[in-house]
């Protein structure tokens, strides 16, 4: 796989079809049994692959229909947090247009770490198992960034379990880390780490949240991306990709500006052979910043938006990669959706239709830019 250049690839998330939200309802309030849930599950996963063959992808997930949200397997698999709820994947300072509403989410404060984490079980190898055994593609994982989790320690909660954000992050690369071996270990070939919080950091008031849990930018910039090889390791044969957003939920978004002053950093340090990037608006700023992009890595240039229903053309679509070739060699680009469709079980403001048209476009694109 790790030789393989995929052109159309795909973020993760997918819409949560009606049948599961309401199975997560029945369940979470003892309607359901586990039995009963997990096969619930099971037909949404079905689901999820058979939509994505449709369209043509040569790469499909499981589209992280088991997760309330793409980040909170940690949380439910490992033990020694305190206890949440859907908000605390939601927070933030988030914008959108007349239809979605701008609207800030405060962080709930009983949500982080308190005990020494000790994983109940794995993360991922059952969604990677469970998929496996139904299609024929490859099949994308995707496991959050170590450090996307330094929200969840704090100076006065997490200090008898962890005195240092350091001590926190290491174990949870750690934990990462085994996880990506055990899914080596089952087959995988290709891995992607979802690190938003990165660009985040071109946010003056975030970039302070991240800050006052006690590192600044540049060494956001180094330890940040010496975690996230650690948990990406030396795997020959397997294609790892890293994912760099402004936000999703709710057809919303929390930052905007230029890759620039990450860009030189993050895409020569990453140890990732893929760099899906977010370019669905004027908001992600210019095609300038892929200049940085090494010559052993691929650009997957996120022109269709995730957060609407607005129709892409292969036409426009192939224009944009055009113009993105200006700064990387066109044999160095792929295409993929700027983000999930559901980076949570809440899912963005567009249909499914939407979203198939969507990756039918992307599939088409490929075909018409690469053959």
């Amino acid at each position: 796989m790790a030789g393989e250049t995929i052109r159309a690839d795909v973020v993760g998330s997918l819409l949560r079809p009606p049948g599961l939200l309401e199975a997560r309802e029945r369940y979470s309030a003892g309607g359901m049994t586990a039995p009963e849930f997990k096969r619930a599950e099971d037909r949404a996963v079905d689901w999820a692959i058979s939509l994505q063959e449709r369209a043509g992808l040569p790469v499909v997930t499981d589209g992280e229909m088991r997760r309330e949200s793409f980040q909170s397997q940690l949380v439910e698999a490992v033990e020694g947090f305190s206890g949440h709820t859907i908000e605390a994947w939601l927070w933030g300072d988030w914008h959108g247009d007349e239809a979605v509403g701008d609207r800030r989410t405060e962080r709930p404060p009983e949500l982080g770490v308190v005990g020494p984490l000790r994983r109940r079980r794995h993360l991922c190898a059952e969604e990677f198992v469970y998929a496996r055994a139904r299609t024929e593609k490859t099949i994308k994982v995707t496991i959050p960034s170590p450090s996307m989790y330094a929200n969840l320690w704090s100076p006065e909660l997490s200090k008898e379990a962890y005195p240092t954000l350091d001590l926190f992050l290491e174990d949870v690369a750690e934990i990462l880390r085994e996880e990506v071996e055990e899914l080596v270990r089952l087959g995988a070939e290709y891995i992607q780490l979802d690190a938003p919080h990165y660009p985040l950091l071109l946010d003056p008031k975030t970039r302070r949240f991240y800050e006052e849990r006690g590192w600044p930018f540049e060494r956001w910039m180094s330890r940040g991306v010496e975690l996230d090889n650690h948990v990406i390791g030396d795997h020959p044969g397997v294609t790892f990709a890293f994912h760099l957003c402004r936000g999703n939920q709710g057809s919303r978004w929390l930052v905007s500006g230029s890759y620039e002053p990450l860009a030189r950093a993050l895409f020569a340090n990453v140890h990732a052979h893929r760099l899906m990037l977010e370019y669905d608006d004027e908001r992600s700023g210019t095609f300038e910043p892929l200049a940085h992009v090494p010559e052993d890595k691929t650009a997957v240039l996120g022109l269709v938006t995730t957060k609407s229903g607005r129709p892409e053309t292969p036409e426009e679509l192939e224009a944009r990669i055009r113009e993105a070739s200006r700064f990387v060699p066109l044999e160095r680009l792929a295409l993929s959706p700027q983000c999930g469709f559901a980076t949570s079980v809440v899912g963005n403001a567009l249909g499914v239709e939407d979203e198939e048209r969507k990756l039918r476009a992307i599939v088409q694109t490929a075909e018409n830019v690469w053959g």
